[in-house]
C-alpha cells in the first residue's frame, strides 16, 4: 500500500527513526575495555535490527488492513472489483447480453472496473441474483423492481427519458392483427391471449390493469385465469408476445411499444398490428443495493447522465437519462399489489 508522506506511521516505524547513529569505533589497541564497548555496540545494534523488524510488521500490518466501511472484493475507492450488472431478459437472454456489450465497456471505461453482464432466463431471476448479493446493477421493469425491493434492500438510480415519448413514461399496449375483426377490448371475450413475462411492467401488469378496467375479471391468486378471455399465455417476453399474435396463435398480446417498433423494423414482425389500448408506464429503473457504497453510486449516476453518445443512446432506447427515486414507482406498487403480482416467489 502506498502512503502519503503525511500518513501517519506506526510507533515502530518512529522509533526506527530515532534511533541514534552507530557509534565511530575509537582508534587504537583494543583491550578489555575496548571489547566492552564493543559488546555494547554489538547489543545496540541488535536493537536496532529488532526496532527495524517490528516497523517493517506494522507496516506491512496497515497495508494489508481495510479502509473503514470497506469489504471484501470492494476497493479503497469504493468501487467493487468487478462491477457485476444483472439485465432483466425483456427479449431473448442471448440477444439482451450481446445487445448490452458496448455498455458494459463504456462501464468499465469510464468507471474503470470490470464489468460482467448476467442476464437471467426469466425477470425472477434477475431478482434472485439482486437478493443473494451477486449484482451491483440491474435493469429492472418497474413491477420487477417493486418485487425485488420485497426482498432486498435496493434504490433506484435513473431512468432513461423515452426517445419516442420525450418523457420518462413509455407506452404499454394491447395489440391485435389489422384483419382480426376486434376493434376494442371487450371483443376479446372468449378470445387467447398472451402476456410476456408475469413479472414484465408493460407486458404484464399495464396489459392485466387495461383487462380489469375493461371489466374483465382477471383472478388475483391465478395468473392464467382473466375470463372472459377464453385462455391466457405467457410467452416469456415482448418479442415471443408479438409473435404469438402475428402468427395467429392468439387473438391479442400485451406488449412495450417500442419494443413492437424495434420488432417491425428488423422485420421480426409484420407492421400491420392494431392497438386496442395503450398507458403510459414509468421508465425502467437502475438500481443497486443499498449497501452499495454512496460515492461509487454517485459515479454510477453521473455515468449514466453523461452518456452523449448517439449510438450507445440508441442502443439503450433512450434520448439521456434522468434520476428517479421509490416515489416514483407508486403507481407500479399499487397495481401490482392490487392485482396479485406482488407475491413472493
Amino acid at each position: 500500500m502506498l502512503e502519503s508522506p503525511d500518513a501517519e506511521k506506526p510507533a515502530g516505524a518512529s522509533a526506527l527513526l530515532d534511533v541514534p547513529s552507530p557509534v565511530s569505533p575509537s582508534h587504537g589497541s583494543p583491550g578489555r575495555g575496548d571489547r566492552g564497548k564493543h559488546e555494547t555496540r554489538g547489543r545496540g545494534l541488535a536493537g536496532r535490527v529488532l526496532v527495524a523488524l517490528i516497523a517493517v510488521a506494522l507496516l506491512a500490518a496497515a497495508c494489508g488492513r481495510e479502509e473503514p466501511g470497506q469489504t471484501a472484493g470492494e476497493s479503497s475507492s469504493g468501487a467493487p472489483e468487478t462491477l457485476r450488472v444483472g439485465l432483466i431478459p425483456n427479449i431473448a437472454p442471448e440477444e439482451q447480453r450481446a445487445k448490452y456489450e458496448p455498455f458494459a465497456r463504456y462501464l468499465q471505461d469510464r468507471l474503470d472496473v470490470k464489468v460482467e453482464l448476467f442476464v437471467a432466463t426469466n425477470y425472477a431471476g434477475t431478482v434472485r441474483a439482486l437478493e443473494a448479493g451477486q449484482l451491483d446493477l440491474a435493469y429492472l421493469g418497474g413491477l420487477t423492481y417493486v418485487q425485488a425491493r420485497q426482498r432486498t434492500k435496493i434504490e433506484p438510480l435513473v431512468t432513461e427519458v423515452d426517445r419516442e415519448t420525450g418523457e420518462r413514461e413509455y407506452l404499454s399496449q394491447i395489440v391485435t392483427k389489422a384483419d382480426s375483426g376486434i376493434s376494442k377490448i371487450e371483443d376479446l371475450a372468449g378470445k387467447d391471449f398472451a402476456f410476456g413475462d408475469p413479472s414484465s411492467t408493460s407486458g404484464s401488469l399495464y396489459p392485466r390493469a387495461m383487462l380489469v378496467d375493461a371489466k374483465f375479471a382477471c383472478s388475483t391468486t391465478t395468473l392464467e385465469s382473466c375470463p372472459p378471455l377464453q385462455r391466457v399465455l405467457y410467452t416469456g417476453g415482448h418479442d415471443a408476445a408479438a409473435q404469438a399474435v402475428a402468427k395467429g396463435q392468439v387473438a391479442a398480446a400485451g406488449i412495450e411499444a417500442r419494443i413492437l417498433h424495434r420488432l417491425q423494423k428488423e422485420g421480426k414482425v409484420p407492421a400491420g398490428l392494431k392497438v386496442l389500448a395503450e398507458r403510459k408506464v414509468m421508465g425502467y429503473p437502475w438500481v443497486s443495493p443499498s449497501s452499495l457504497d454512496q460515492s461509487f453510486r454517485r459515479r454510477l449516476s453521473e455515468a449514466f447522465e453523461d452518456i452523449q453518445d448517439p449510438k450507445l443512446l440508441d442502443l439503450l432506447r433512450a434520448k439521456r437519462y434522468v434520476p428517479v427515486t421509490a416515489d416514483d414507482y407508486k403507481e407500479v406498487d399499487e397495481l401490482a399489489a392490487k392485482l396479485g403480482l406482488l407475491r413472493s416467489e
